[in-house]
Protein backbone atom coordinates (compact mmCIF):
# COMPACT_ATOMS: atom_id res chain seq x y z
CA UNK A 1 0.00 0.00 0.00
CA UNK A 2 2.67 2.27 1.09
CA UNK A 3 4.55 1.68 -2.84
CA UNK A 4 1.39 2.53 -4.55
CA UNK A 5 0.73 5.57 -2.72
CA UNK A 6 4.33 6.89 -2.83
CA UNK A 7 3.90 5.86 -6.86
CA UNK A 8 0.42 8.11 -7.10
CA UNK A 9 2.35 10.75 -5.51
CA UNK A 10 5.22 10.29 -7.69
CA UNK A 11 2.30 10.45 -11.06
CA UNK A 12 0.59 13.73 -9.31
CA UNK A 13 4.00 15.42 -8.99
CA UNK A 14 5.00 14.75 -12.95
CA UNK A 15 1.85 16.12 -14.07
CA UNK A 16 1.59 19.50 -12.03
CA UNK A 17 5.29 19.71 -12.99
CA UNK A 18 4.02 18.93 -16.97
CA UNK A 19 0.98 21.70 -16.48
CA UNK A 20 3.73 24.50 -14.68
CA UNK A 21 5.84 24.06 -17.57
CA UNK A 22 2.88 24.08 -19.58
CA UNK A 23 2.24 27.28 -17.94
CA UNK A 24 5.46 29.04 -18.14
CA UNK A 25 6.08 28.48 -21.28
CA UNK A 26 2.74 29.90 -22.78
CA UNK A 27 3.79 32.80 -20.36
CA UNK A 28 7.34 33.61 -22.38
CA UNK A 29 5.50 32.73 -25.64
CA UNK A 30 2.92 35.41 -24.72
CA UNK A 31 4.90 38.52 -24.25
CA UNK A 32 7.09 37.39 -27.56
CA UNK A 33 5.18 39.55 -30.25
CA UNK A 34 4.79 39.17 -34.06
CA UNK A 35 4.49 41.32 -36.63
CA UNK A 36 5.11 44.28 -34.34
CA UNK A 37 6.75 46.78 -36.72
CA UNK A 38 4.98 45.58 -40.16
CA UNK A 39 3.09 49.00 -41.69
CA UNK A 40 -0.11 48.48 -43.47
CA UNK A 41 -2.75 51.04 -44.64
CA UNK A 42 -5.41 51.64 -42.22
CA UNK A 43 -8.41 51.62 -44.64
CA UNK A 44 -10.85 49.71 -42.47
CA UNK A 45 -11.39 48.15 -38.76
CA UNK A 46 -12.52 45.37 -36.80
CA UNK A 47 -13.08 44.99 -33.21
CA UNK A 48 -11.25 43.19 -30.20
CA UNK A 49 -12.99 41.79 -26.83
CA UNK A 50 -12.68 39.46 -23.95
CA UNK A 51 -15.64 38.17 -21.99
CA UNK A 52 -12.88 37.65 -19.22
CA UNK A 53 -11.42 34.35 -20.30
CA UNK A 54 -11.66 33.80 -24.05
CA UNK A 55 -11.41 36.34 -26.92
CA UNK A 56 -13.42 37.47 -30.37
CA UNK A 57 -13.16 39.00 -32.80
CA UNK A 58 -16.00 41.70 -33.88
CA UNK A 59 -16.98 42.73 -37.37
CA UNK A 60 -19.36 45.31 -38.50
CA UNK A 61 -21.78 43.18 -40.72
CA UNK A 62 -21.52 46.75 -43.26
CA UNK A 63 -17.94 45.61 -44.22
CA UNK A 64 -18.60 41.90 -44.10
CA UNK A 65 -17.97 40.10 -47.28
CA UNK A 66 -21.47 38.62 -48.76
CA UNK A 67 -19.70 34.92 -48.35
CA UNK A 68 -19.18 35.15 -44.56
CA UNK A 69 -22.69 36.34 -43.98
CA UNK A 70 -24.16 33.72 -45.71
CA UNK A 71 -26.32 30.81 -44.21
CA UNK A 72 -26.23 33.32 -40.58
CA UNK A 73 -29.36 33.70 -38.45
CA UNK A 74 -29.24 37.63 -38.11
CA UNK A 75 -32.29 40.29 -37.87
CA UNK A 76 -32.05 43.83 -39.54
CA UNK A 77 -31.15 45.32 -36.25
CA UNK A 78 -27.77 43.20 -36.06
CA UNK A 79 -25.03 45.73 -36.61
CA UNK A 80 -22.21 43.92 -35.32
CA UNK A 81 -21.23 40.15 -35.68
CA UNK A 82 -18.33 38.62 -32.75
CA UNK A 83 -16.86 35.34 -33.50
CA UNK A 84 -15.73 33.26 -30.78
CA UNK A 85 -14.31 29.44 -31.43
CA UNK A 86 -13.85 26.43 -28.87
CA UNK A 87 -14.70 23.19 -27.39
CA UNK A 88 -18.17 22.10 -28.02
CA UNK A 89 -18.86 20.45 -25.00
CA UNK A 90 -17.17 22.98 -22.95
CA UNK A 91 -19.48 25.38 -24.51
CA UNK A 92 -22.87 23.79 -24.39
CA UNK A 93 -22.63 22.05 -20.88
CA UNK A 94 -19.97 24.35 -19.03
CA UNK A 95 -22.35 27.95 -18.93
CA UNK A 96 -20.86 29.31 -15.62
CA UNK A 97 -17.89 28.19 -13.88
CA UNK A 98 -19.29 26.36 -11.54
CA UNK A 99 -20.89 24.28 -14.13
CA UNK A 100 -17.24 23.24 -14.90
CA UNK A 101 -16.36 19.51 -14.16
CA UNK A 102 -13.22 17.71 -13.87
CA UNK A 103 -14.19 15.49 -16.67
CA UNK A 104 -14.72 18.47 -18.96
CA UNK A 105 -11.94 20.16 -18.41
CA UNK A 106 -9.48 17.33 -18.73
CA UNK A 107 -11.54 16.39 -22.11
CA UNK A 108 -11.03 19.97 -23.46
CA UNK A 109 -7.51 20.66 -22.52
CA UNK A 110 -6.04 17.13 -23.70
CA UNK A 111 -7.95 15.25 -25.95
CA UNK A 112 -8.71 16.38 -29.54
CA UNK A 113 -12.64 17.08 -28.97
CA UNK A 114 -15.39 18.86 -31.81
CA UNK A 115 -15.45 22.30 -31.86
CA UNK A 116 -18.06 25.59 -32.77
CA UNK A 117 -18.37 28.78 -33.48
CA UNK A 118 -19.90 31.17 -30.91
CA UNK A 119 -22.12 33.65 -33.08
CA UNK A 120 -23.04 36.75 -31.18
CA UNK A 121 -24.67 39.45 -32.73
CA UNK A 122 -24.85 43.33 -31.64
CA UNK A 123 -26.49 46.33 -31.96
CA UNK A 124 -24.23 48.88 -31.46
CA UNK A 125 -20.85 48.79 -30.19
CA UNK A 126 -19.89 48.31 -26.79
CA UNK A 127 -17.14 50.87 -25.19
CA UNK A 128 -15.29 47.68 -23.78
CA UNK A 129 -14.43 46.59 -27.16
CA UNK A 130 -11.08 47.32 -28.99
CA UNK A 131 -11.06 49.12 -31.83
CA UNK A 132 -8.41 47.93 -34.62
CA UNK A 133 -7.04 49.50 -38.00
CA UNK A 134 -6.53 47.41 -40.91
CA UNK A 135 -5.70 47.39 -44.11
CA UNK A 136 -8.36 45.94 -46.93
CA UNK A 137 -6.42 43.21 -47.71
CA UNK A 138 -6.19 41.89 -43.87
CA UNK A 139 -9.59 42.11 -43.44
CA UNK A 140 -9.83 39.49 -46.53
CA UNK A 141 -7.06 37.50 -44.73
CA UNK A 142 -9.35 37.49 -41.83
CA UNK A 143 -12.69 36.90 -43.49
CA UNK A 144 -11.05 33.59 -45.40
CA UNK A 145 -9.82 32.81 -41.78
CA UNK A 146 -13.63 33.04 -40.18
CA UNK A 147 -15.37 31.21 -43.23
CA UNK A 148 -12.66 28.60 -43.10
CA UNK A 149 -13.64 27.35 -39.54
CA UNK A 150 -17.21 27.11 -40.12
CA UNK A 151 -18.17 23.38 -40.75
CA UNK A 152 -19.92 23.04 -44.29
CA UNK A 153 -22.11 20.19 -44.71
CA UNK A 154 -22.72 18.49 -48.23
CA UNK A 155 -24.75 21.73 -49.55
CA UNK A 156 -21.72 23.62 -48.82
CA UNK A 157 -23.91 25.31 -45.68
CA UNK A 158 -23.27 26.35 -42.66
CA UNK A 159 -24.42 24.45 -39.94
CA UNK A 160 -26.69 25.77 -36.90
CA UNK A 161 -27.08 24.14 -33.75
CA UNK A 162 -31.17 24.95 -33.37
CA UNK A 163 -31.78 26.67 -29.74
CA UNK A 164 -28.44 26.09 -28.06
CA UNK A 165 -27.58 29.71 -27.78
CA UNK A 166 -26.77 31.36 -24.19
CA UNK A 167 -29.18 34.56 -24.97
CA UNK A 168 -31.32 35.97 -27.97
CA UNK A 169 -28.39 37.35 -29.57
CA UNK A 170 -25.96 33.99 -30.14
CA UNK A 171 -26.29 30.89 -31.88
CA UNK A 172 -23.83 28.03 -32.01
CA UNK A 173 -22.36 26.45 -35.80
CA UNK A 174 -20.43 23.70 -36.14
CA UNK A 175 -16.37 24.28 -36.53
CA UNK A 176 -13.69 22.91 -38.29
CA UNK A 177 -10.57 22.21 -36.04
CA UNK A 178 -9.99 20.66 -32.81
CA UNK A 179 -9.72 22.30 -29.24
CA UNK A 180 -6.74 21.26 -27.58
CA UNK A 181 -4.88 22.62 -24.64
CA UNK A 182 -2.25 23.55 -27.88
CA UNK A 183 -4.75 25.19 -29.61
CA UNK A 184 -7.50 26.80 -27.64
CA UNK A 185 -10.30 29.46 -28.15
CA UNK A 186 -7.32 32.08 -27.80
CA UNK A 187 -4.96 30.45 -29.83
CA UNK A 188 -7.52 30.59 -32.60
CA UNK A 189 -7.63 34.18 -32.52
CA UNK A 190 -4.35 34.97 -32.21
CA UNK A 191 -3.67 32.49 -35.20
CA UNK A 192 -6.08 34.69 -37.48
CA UNK A 193 -4.12 37.95 -36.15
CA UNK A 194 -0.64 36.39 -37.20
CA UNK A 195 -2.83 35.05 -40.75
CA UNK A 196 -3.62 38.82 -40.93
CA UNK A 197 0.28 40.52 -40.29
CA UNK A 198 -1.79 41.85 -37.62
CA UNK A 199 0.31 42.69 -34.07
CA UNK A 200 -0.45 39.58 -32.23
CA UNK A 201 1.43 36.51 -29.69
CA UNK A 202 4.05 33.98 -31.00
CA UNK A 203 1.86 31.53 -29.02
CA UNK A 204 -0.95 32.32 -26.34
CA UNK A 205 -3.44 30.27 -24.75
CA UNK A 206 -4.43 33.45 -22.76
CA UNK A 207 -6.54 36.37 -23.63
CA UNK A 208 -4.63 39.13 -21.62
CA UNK A 209 -1.65 39.07 -23.99
CA UNK A 210 -3.08 40.08 -26.87
CA UNK A 211 -6.08 42.30 -25.59
CA UNK A 212 -2.18 43.89 -23.85
CA UNK A 213 -0.85 44.70 -27.22
CA UNK A 214 -3.62 46.42 -28.35
CA UNK A 215 -4.45 48.46 -25.38
CA UNK A 216 -1.44 50.71 -25.54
Amino acid sequence: MKRVLKLIGKIILVLISIRLLHFLIALILTTITVNQNKEHPKETFVYLNTNGVHLDIILPKEKMEESLLKDLKYTQSDQYFSFGWGDENFYLNTLQWKDLTFKNAINALFLKSSTLIHLTKYAEVNPSWIKIELSQQQLSTLHQYLENSFYEDTESKKVILPNKGYAYNDDFYKATGNYTCFFTCNTWVNSAFKKANLKACLWTPFDFGLMDKYSD
